[in-house]
């Protein structure tokens, strides 16, 4: 069960780290790519959490990503039988959180640079896009365990 964890955190946490590395090699910072319509690619760094709230504070989100992934891990994973959805949506989760966590260490600020421009929403990343995702699989799996 580790192992499968294991596994799918790091093809997740490469896939993050990819996109990054790709928009970082071929993006100039605050460059701006329309895809489509509303959905653009655009570079930007962010020093602080979601929607650049609490700028600067680097040291902070590190200590924080570190002790949530403790926290995951000693409550939700260690010594648990999880089954193959619970994996996927942990393995999400853990990527999401060691994503970002090695950007700020590495640079002191996180790569974003999905944006869509729909009511002004917050450009983001895949690791952020694997966090949000990775709850709402959590609160559905609680949902249908409780309606059982």
């Amino acid at each position: 069960m580790y192992k499968k964890l294991f596994i799918f955190s790091i093809i997740f946490l490469l896939i993050d780290q990819l996109s990054k590395g790709l928009i970082n090699i071929y993006m100039n910072i605050n460059e701006s790519i329309k895809i489509f319509n509303f959905f653009y690619l655009t570079y930007v760094h962010n020093t602080g959490a979601a929607f650049s709230m609490f700028e600067g504070a680097r040291w902070l989100f590190i200590i924080l990503g570190i002790i949530a992934l403790n926290i995951i891990f000693i409550f939700f994973i260690k010594d648990k039988e999880l089954n193959n959805f619970e994996i996927v949506t942990y393995s999400l989760l853990l990527s999401g959180i060691i994503g970002n966590l090695v950007d700020r260490i590495l640079y002191g600020y996180v790569i974003d640079f999905l944006d869509f421009r729909i009511f002004n929403f917050a450009i983001f990343n895949l690791a952020d896009s694997f966090i949000v995702i990775s709850v709402i699989l959590l609160l559905l799996g609680m949902k249908k365990c409780k309606n059982m």
